[in-house]
């Protein structure tokens, strides 16, 4: 059996991921990060929750205290993308930098051959030791989008204990059944860092500026004014105060100019995007090829042919016009139900 230690949140999932563990034999410990609440310790914390599975279990129980670079790395980034016009997805970055970074890094300190997380994503392992990661039994809870960046040096050290249980009501049970005392804990909020799932909020709490600008249309038709570029998103339809004889949607956010552009449905459809920074679990053998992709966690793959520009930018051609190309967003790479990796969207690509 191995020692294994297991990213403890205080939640349902990766307290059940505990259990299991050690239930099956193995040496677990727990680690509990520390990220953006380093003076809470009270009922409902993710520290104490944590501290009182891990005593339930009798398993050694440490936490690790990444409030800095968290702030640097993940807070930080999202606050300067939405600067910069962008609509980031910072679960991504917290994955790569501090979960399976920093994270990965403390417990291989702490003497624990692999880390456990309660993502709800799969790994196998051919004969030849390529790791690859897959989509979960669960499909609607299913977080392989956010962990395209691992490398198969990561996946060799990790384990995804929740990956084959078909429902989140299977493992509430489970955590019923093994007594612990989070089973009924409700699920996290969306972005954990942002108080009730209010972005604006959060961003003009953080000295984002609020500077009103032009909303203008498509065909340089200025239709009114905006309060502030961080209020957008591509796509967004609702909350433009606009009179129009059809639906507007936000088609682009020009932060330089602080204008947000609009437009009639076909404007929000685009033919490919282009990315950077990309990585890959699975490596292409050739320049261009044909897969699917997901531009946004809750997007279906559609097909589209991936053409490698340099070691880290590709273009993306999709097979039909997709809606809502965001930068800042990302662009997930998969072949049937294995992720094959990705790369952030630096823009929409209409071809000439």
């Amino acid at each position: 059996m191995s020692r294994i230690a297991v990213a403890m949140s205080g939640g349902v999932d990766s307290s059940v991921t505990a259990a299991l563990l050690k239930n099956q034999g193995h040496e677990v410990i727990g680690i509990t990060m520390r990220l953006f609440e380093p003076h809470t310790c009270g009922a409902g914390s993710a520290v104490y929750d944590a501290t009182r599975v891990a005593q339930q279990l009798g398993i050694e129980h440490h936490v690790a205290d990444f409030e800095g670079p968290f702030k640097e790395q993940v807070i930080d980034d999202f606050i300067q993308q939405y600067r910069q016009g962008q609509t980031p997805n910072p679960c991504v970055c917290c994955n790569r930098h501090i979960k399976f970074g920093l994270l990965l890094d403390r417990a291989r300190e702490l003497g624990a051959e692999l880390l456990a997380t309660g993502h709800y994503v799969r790994k196998t392992v051919d004969p030849d030791g390529t790791c690859h990661l897959r989509v979960a039994a669960n499909r609607v809870k299913d977080q392989s989008y956010f962990l395209y960046t691992l490398t198969q040096q990561q996946l060799v050290q990790v384990l995804f204990p929740l990956g084959e249980i078909a429902s989140k009501d299977e493992v509430r049970r489970l955590a019923e059944q093994l007594g612990l005392a989070v089973a009924q804990k409700g699920d996290s909020q969306e972005v954990c860092f942002i108080p009730g799932d209010d972005y604006v909020a959060f961003l003009e709490n953080q000295e984002i500026a609020t500077q009103s600008g032009e909303i203008v249309h498509v065909n340089g038709t200025v239709l009114g004014r905006h309060q502030g570029s961080h209020r957008y998103t591509i796509g967004q339809r609702k909350g433009l105060g606009i009179a129009w004889r059809e639906p507007l949607y936000v088609t682009a956010i020009d932060a330089v100019q602080n204008r947000i552009v609009v437009g009639e449905q076909q404007h929000i459809l685009t033919a490919g995007l282009l990315a950077e920074a990309v990585s890959w679990i699975i490596e292409p053998q050739t320049p261009v090829f044909e897969t699917t992709c997901k531009i946004r966690y809750r997007h279906q793959p559609v097909p589209c042919r991936v053409e490698l520009l340099t070691e880290d930018r590709c273009r993306v051609l999709f097979q039909e016009p997709q809606k809502s190309v965001t930068p800042g967003q990302f662009v997930v790479f998969y072949q049937d139900d294995q992720v094959l990796g990705g790369g952030r969207i630096v823009a929409p690509y209409d071809t000439p």
